[in-house]
């Protein structure tokens, strides 16, 4: 702020003027001591010097794009070696770049026997679900190609799903656009799980997978086995009951 302040020749006064506080909030900003001030008046601040004010959120040192690209990449392996389970042939972020159109997919799989193409939009964040729709529509667009040239598959039918963790806020977002969804994936968790163990034609849908244990599987049904013990032998001398 200081230096925005003397690139302009102010002096405390006149960005207080044009900021419309005290020249006192103004020394408080330059000192850094932030914590005396809201967030609003910072932003009023930085605004009169034409610059804009950025708080970042930090957990244990790590920024949270980090975070999130951690949720992100866990979700992708899970999908992916479920996928596997299901005699899917699965591609992790294939790049394209199709008629001036660039991306890459998260996740790209096929079925050899039913020869059925999927494409995986995988989102641990919805910031615009107009947005998110377009591309995966565009992915979908572009998938036979990109999976003849650079795969070798040869598929006869694409499919489309769009991967989501399991959130109640997530669920909040989708809800408000619940007839866009609803329209455009129309498929969701049980539906689409039946359709990935015996895929047939194309599908669109939207699913929640559960990452809180990595051994549930696509079918829904966890893959740990139960340990089984042994009934008892003791006589109860007591009731004389095995």
């Amino acid at each position: 702020m200081r230096a925005l302040r003397q690139r302009r020749g102010w002096r405390q006064v006149d960005l207080a003027g044009a900021a419309g506080c005290s020249q006192n909030l103004v020394s408080l900003v330059e000192r850094g001591h932030l914590d005396l001030l809201s967030t609003r008046a910072l932003r009023r601040v930085a605004a009169a010097l034409d610059a804009t004010l950025g708080l970042e959120i930090r957990w244990r040192g790590a920024s949270l794009d980090r975070l999130l690209d951690e949720g992100h990449a866990a979700l992708v392996a899970a999908v992916a070696e479920s996928l596997r389970g299901l005699g899917w042939l699965v591609a992790i972020e294939v790049t394209y770049s199709e008629f001036g159109e660039r991306g890459s997919f998260d996740l790209i799989a096929f079925h050899p026997v039913a020869k059925v193409l999927l494409v995986v939009e995988v989102k641990t964040d919805l910031p615009s679900a107009e947005a998110t729709l377009r591309k995966l529509d565009e992915k979908a667009r572009l998938a036979t190609r990109v999976a003849r040239d650079r795969l070798g598959w040869q598929p006869t039918a694409v499919a489309r799903v769009l991967v989501v963790p399991e959130s109640a806020t997530l669920r909040r977002r989708i809800a408000r656009h619940q007839v866009l969804f609803g329209r455009v994936l129309p498929q969701r968790n049980v539906a689409i799980r039946r359709w990935l163990a015996h895929p047939a034609g194309p599908m669109s849908g939207l699913w929640f997978p559960s990452l809180r244990d990595r051994r549930v599987g696509i079918s829904g049904r966890r893959t740990r086995e139960r340990v089984r013990r042994p009934k008892s032998t003791v006589t109860n001398p007591r009731v004389g009951i095995r």
